[in-house]
């Protein structure tokens, strides 16, 4: 278990370094270019396959405990330890983003996105895939901070060398709005260990504060929260999502729905409840408000973008709509409580799951038409995708019913927490205040159906015998790829939605302890 653990961190970095190699001989395929587009789908495929048996090494009875661990000393000045570790709130984490990887490789080998060296592509994203597997692994602080900006290049270069129109203004934009929250918060992670005296996430969380005053807290809060709140992304420090999301290509849209805004919530559940908690007692209030903003706010620029004749992009109409969900995220978080916090885990794994098939799925309208524009869509193409692709226009309006939350999937139970945790929300936070927020957020949830069930009207519904001149004679339905790519995502989002219990059971004794300082 140990060196599962330390090999699903490390080997991605290997990998990375021996795809820049010429392949063997033997193994160049057809092109060398394939042999390191298989080279990506073995080495993320061995990585899901560790995950899966780490998962089933895991002890389930003592979720709260944290397994398979590693600590070694590795800057003494500093105390600055390689320790890893995981338990029940990190490890559906770290499985997610083992498969998803997993998946974007498989789909980038048949679909490669145009852009330079296909060496390039699978070497960024090892590495990209090496910095969030350890940020959900690592017990550090600043392991922790160097996880978190690991990911911050590999993204960059996916968004600006494959990415479409518009994709260097993107780029930049996504990273200056992240590396400038991360320098936030950096000055925040060495307030708490130097004033702590212990960088060790585990010994912080069971000193649960104690050792730090109220105004130490209240600083630490405010500058890591900045920077996690950057990458979840909190309403106002959203608007570089949109444009990086519209600009990325299909797996990097996957992949920074998916994985990337979870560093951000993970960093909330992981460092500040546990560590800081009167802080985030105290500024709680303020992160619910900005969270239930967030989530209208998302919803309504979805409706905006979904109106006949607003020429809004499919890409960015699900960008925002993520700014909605991880409003309920945050909202879980905020309450501070085993039910919210609960919610707020199981909402994060379910947007991972939902909005990862979101963005494969508009990758795939757009391979088919050429356009991600919602008119262009529903007016001159005329998708009609029932029609004219059944199976598509069927997994649209899945994944479409899932992200707005319908009972018996994954997206309702996320949601349903945390608006139950706002209810009743910690001791010493103000309920009326918290069951305003309560009442918002559920205003928000009739928001996301609307927007959602208006994009399946528009783009798979329609008589495609009425479809006009210029609309294309066929349209590939699944293609096999894409099949094999997806149906996990759809299958995994049932079971979480029927069977909840199977994530709640290892996240809710974990959440339990966290909250009682390590003494539950």
């Amino acid at each position: 278990m140990q060196f599962l653990l330390a090999f699903i961190v490390a080997a991605p970095l290997l990998g990375a370094a021996a795809a820049l190699l010429p392949p063997p001989p033997g193994l160049k395929g057809r092109s060398p270019e394939q042999a390191v587009l298989r080279h990506g789908v073995t080495v993320t495929g061995v990585i899901l396959a560790a995950a899966i048996a780490l998962t089933l090494g895991f002890d389930h009875d003592t979720p709260a405990r944290f397994q398979a661990t590693t600590d070694i000393s590795w800057i003494p000045a500093l105390d600055v330890r390689i320790h890893l570790g995981v338990d029940g709130i990190s490890l559906p984490l770290l499985l997610m983003t083992a498969l998803l990887f997993f998946l974007c490789a498989l789909y980038s080998y048949f679909k490669l996105p145009a852009g330079p060296s296909p060496k390039a592509f699978v070497a960024l994203l090892l590495v990209l895939e090496s910095g969030t597997l350890a940020t959900f692994a690592v017990l550090d602080l600043l392991l922790f901070f160097l996880a978190f900006e690991m990911v911050l290049i590999p993204m960059y270069f996916l968004i600006a060398r494959w990415g479409g129109d518009q994709r260097q203004a993107a780029a930049w934009k996504f990273i200056l709005y992240t590396l400038l929250g991360s320098v936030v918060m950096l000055l925040g992670l060495l307030l708490i260990g130097i004033n702590s005296g212990t960088f060790d996430m585990v010994t912080l969380a069971t000193d649960n504060g104690r050792e730090l005053s109220h105004t130490t807290q209240l600083l630490a809060v405010l500058a890591i929260g900045i920077g996690l709140a950057v990458k979840t992304p909190m309403w106002p420090l959203h608007s570089w999502l949109p444009d990086a999301h519209t600009a990325a290509p299909t797996v990097g849209s996957v992949l920074l729905a998916g994985v990337l805004l979870k560093m951000g919530t993970y960093g909330f559940v992981r460092i500040l409840l546990p560590a800081t908690p009167e802080g985030m007692q105290t500024f709680a209030p303020y992160l619910a408000a900005f969270a239930v903003v967030g989530i209208v706010y998302g919803s309504l620029a979805c409706l905006a973008l979904a109106r006949k004749g607003a020429n809004g992009d499919l890409k960015r109409l699900i960008a925002y709509s993520s700014v909605g969900h991880m409003g309920f995220v945050l909202l879980g978080i905020a309450t501070m409580t085993p039910t919210g916090v609960n919610g707020a885990l199981f909402a994060n794994i379910a947007h991972g799951l939902i909005t990862g098939l979101l963005f494969f799925l508009v990758g795939a309208l757009k391979d088919r038409y050429g356009s991600t524009d919602l008119d262009t869509l529903a007016g001159a193409t005329g998708a009609a995708l029932y029609g004219r692709a059944p199976r598509f226009g069927a997994l649209l309006a899945f994944a479409a019913v899932a992200s707005l939350g319908l009972p018996g999937l994954a997206g309702f139970w996320g949601e349903m927490l945390a608006l139950f945790g706002a209810f009743e929300p910690a001791e010493g936070l103000s309920r009326p205040a918290f069951l305003t927020f309560m009442a918002i957020g559920a205003f928000g949830t009739l928001l996301t159906a609307a927007y959602l069930l208006i994009v399946v009207r528009r783009v798979c519904m329609g008589d495609p015998q009425a479809l006009p001149k210029a609309a294309p004679a066929a349209v590939a339905d699944v293609h096999h790829y894409e099949f094999a790519a997806w149906t996990p995502l759809v299958a995994l989002t049932v079971l979480a939605g029927l069977w909840p219990a199977v994530l709640l059971g290892l996240t809710n004794p974990a959440v339990q302890k966290l909250l009682a300082g390590g003494n539950a």
